[in-house]
């Protein structure tokens, strides 16, 4: 008999399959996996043509009008 394993919460694990994972879950992880990273390189591309310098010279300029009021406020 075996015995019960239990989670840091207190539930109990099931045992581990010993079965080796079919093709299809195989080409499902990989698919998966592959359209996370073509997603990541998509947006890191989209964010690299579109950038706007003056954008980050907006967030800067907010950033400097909140240091400015902590001073005024003393926090």
């Amino acid at each position: 008999m075996s015995r019960v394993q239990y989670d840091s919460f207190g539930e109990p694990i099931l045992p581990v399959s010993d079965k080796e994972p079919t093709t299809a879950s195989r080409v499902a992880l990989r698919s998966g996996v592959g359209l996370f990273w073509v997603m990541v390189v998509a947006i890191v591309a989209a964010r690299a043509a579109y950038f706007d310098p003056a954008l980050s010279e907006k967030v800067a300029s907010v950033a400097a009008l909140f240091g400015h009021l902590r001073t005024v406020v003393g926090v």
